[in-house]
């Protein structure tokens, strides 16, 4: 996880607006006279918070170790397995992936999936051609007379109706706590859209260009993509300043404490005192 120091500092500046605003507002309301500041004040336009960047993903062994608890001498563990290699392998979202219809599965000489995303948005993602070997062992255990243009949902629940996304939820969460028993990787929390972040987070770290990574999670602005690539950096530096050797020249130059900020310095520097 990330912490940028420029959203640290927009959002006391933020807040230090927010408060001046809130106090002309109680103002007005005992003195009239201060009506006429007040509503000069509130002509400014507030800037939306800004968000610290924070992203979360698994290393590629803790992925590895939730892949392999479910049982898939079983029907459910075959289905549950699936579904967590396709929600890594496309990045999809956990409602779109709980959409998909048998329809949209293509298993043609390149392997890939249709997803119909946010605000009707339609995407084809390719699979991995383990990922197609594991639909047709998922297909024949719970379609196994439908054709390729069924309109089936993928995933359903033993009554036959199309999965609710709470569902993946649950037993996404608990193959991660049973896989971080042998894997220190494994978060606390997995789910659904940790799967989305760390499939990113791979394809970035592994050369993909951030403008096909972010036609490829579907992203509408390719400003929500640097995400990655921002946590990715944050990450190499951390890396490169632990191997540093502690009497090496460089160090002064990776220390961490270069990257806080202390909120009374701010403060001090807003009102002109330092």
């Amino acid at each position: 996880m990330i912490l940028v120091k420029d959203t640290v500092m927009f959002n006391l500046i933020h807040d230090f607006f927010n408060c001046i605003r809130s106090f002309y507002k109680y103002a007005a309301k005992m003195e009239p006279a201060a009506v006429s500041y007040c509503d000069e004040i509130y002509k400014i336009p507030a800037k939306n918070l800004v968000k610290p960047d924070i992203i979360e993903y698994m290393s590629e062994a803790a992925v590895k170790a939730v892949l392999e608890q479910p049982d898939t001498t079983t029907a459910k563990g075959t289905r549950d397995q699936f579904l967590m290699i396709l929600l890594y392998d496309t990045g999809a979202r956990i409602q779109e992936l709980m959409d998909i219809r048998i329809r949209d599965m293509h298993m043609g000489t390149t392997p890939t999936v249709t997803l119909h995303g946010k605000r009707n948005k339609v995407r084809t993602v390719p699979l991995m051609e383990k990922t197609a070997l594991h639909y047709f062992g998922y297909k024949n255990t719970f379609y196994p007379d439908e054709d390729d243009y069924s309109e089936q949902p993928l995933f359903y629940t033993k009554k036959n109706k199309k999965m609710h996304h709470d569902t993946a939820r649950r037993f996404i969460f608990d193959y991660g706590v049973s896989a971080k028993k042998n894997c220190k990787d494994v978060p606390d929390n997995v789910y659904p859209h940790l799967w989305r972040h760390t499939r990113a987070m791979h394809l970035y770290q592994r050369g993909m260009d951030l403008t096909l990574i972010s036609q490829w999670l579907g992203h509408s602005k390719l400003e929500t993509t640097l995400i990655y690539a921002r946590a990715d950096t944050e990450k190499k530096r951390i890396a490169i300043e632990q191997a540093t050797d502690p009497d090496s020249p460089l160090k002064e130059y990776l220390d961490s404490k270069r990257y806080t900020i202390s909120d009374d310095d701010v403060l001090k520097r807003l009102y002109g005192l330092r």
